[in-house]
């Protein structure tokens, strides 16, 4: 049995918190990220946010709309623009079981995760359905009410 080094294991970049508070999160999918170099750089740098993106599909493919990726501090004038559309890799049965998904009113696909697998800037989205005002507040009570019961331990 093999045994699993630092680089085999997922180092996690970022989390979209905004994504689990604003939205119902149900089906998940690892996808790929197709990026320039100065992007990988900056996303190593920690530089990557996810708050406020989201897929969408054209043509068969998924895209990531509205990330913003840092400048790298060593680029030169062959820097990347930090918001634009990033291509995911999925396969096309995945794509198609998730363009079905979202036809249904009120889906959407986020991303929720940002993580380095095997040396690869890996995402993890989701599909999604937003929240109204009253599910935020039950999780609110909920959250505070375990904290209460951890604290009183």
């Amino acid at each position: 049995m093999k045994k699993a080094s630092a680089n085999d294991s997922a180092r996690v970049i970022t989390v979209n918190r905004k994504a689990r508070h604003d939205y119902h999160l149900h089906d998940r999918y690892e996808a790929g990220i197709a990026l320039q170099g100065t992007e990988v750089k900056s996303i190593r740098a920690g530089r990557l946010n996810l708050a406020d993106s989201y897929a969408r599909i054209r043509d068969g493919e998924v895209f990531l709309v509205d990330a913003h990726i840092g400048p790298y501090e060593q680029g030169s004038r062959e820097n990347h623009e930090p918001k634009r559309q990033r291509k995911l890799l999925l396969h096309r049965r995945e794509i198609r079981k998730i363009e079905s998904r979202i036809r249904s009113a009120g889906m959407t696909v986020v991303p929720t995760k940002a993580y380095f697998s095997n040396g690869k800037v890996k995402l993890e989205i989701a599909i999604a359905s937003g929240k109204q005002a009253y599910d935020k507040r039950d999780a609110i009570e909920r959250e505070e009410a375990r904290r209460a019961i951890r604290s009183h331990l």
